[in-house]
C-alpha cells in the first residue's frame, strides 16, 4: 500500500516548521542577548529607533521560531517573519549579490510565506486547538 501524499505533505509541513523554527531561534536568542550590539548594527543600517528594532528583531526570531516549532499561532508568527524577512531581503539585496548574499534571507522568507498560508499542518498545537486564521 502506497501511502497517501496527505501523510508526505503533513511530515512535509512538520519538517519544515521544525528546521526554520530551529534557524530563527538560533538567530533571535543572540539578538536577545546582545540588544545593544544589534542596535548598533542597525543604527548603522539607518534603522531608528536602532534598540526598538532590534527588541522586535530578536523577539520575533526567538519566540517566533519556538511558535513555528510548535506549530501554535504558526500562521501569526510566519506572517510576523514574512514581514522582517522582507526588509531584510530588500535592504541586504540592494548593492548585494544573490549568492553570497541574500539567498539564505530569501529562502526563509518564502519558507514563512508557505507557513503564513497553509499553516501548521496536521501535526501541529494549531490543528489540536483548531486554529486557523483563513
Amino acid at each position: 500500500m502506497i501511502p497517501s501524499l496527505l501523510v508526505f505533505s503533513d511530515y512535509g509541513i512538520l519538517a519544515l516548521r521544525l528546521v526554520l523554527g530551529a534557524i530563527l531561534v538560533a538567530h533571535g536568542w543572540p539578538k536577545l542577548r546582545n540588544i545593544a550590539a544589534v542596535a548598533d548594527t542597525l543604527r548603522a543600517m539607518g534603522f531608528r529607533p536602532a534598540r526598538v528594532w532590534a527588541v522586535v528583531a530578536g523577539t520575533v526570531e526567538f519566540f517566533g521560531g519556538l511558535l513555528i516549532i510548535f506549530g501554535l499561532f504558526t500562521q501569526i508568527a510566519a506572517l510576523l517573519t514574512v514581514v522582517e524577512f522582507l526588509v531584510i531581503v530588500f535592504k541586504k539585496r540592494s548593492g548585494n549579490r544573490f549568492v553570497g548574499g541574500y539567498e539564505f534571507e530569501l529562502l526563509i522568507l518564502v519558507a514563512s510565506v508557505l507557513l503564513a498560508t497553509i499553516g501548521g499542518g496536521s501535526v501541529s498545537l494549531d490543528d489540536m486547538f483548531r486554529i486557523l486564521l483563513y
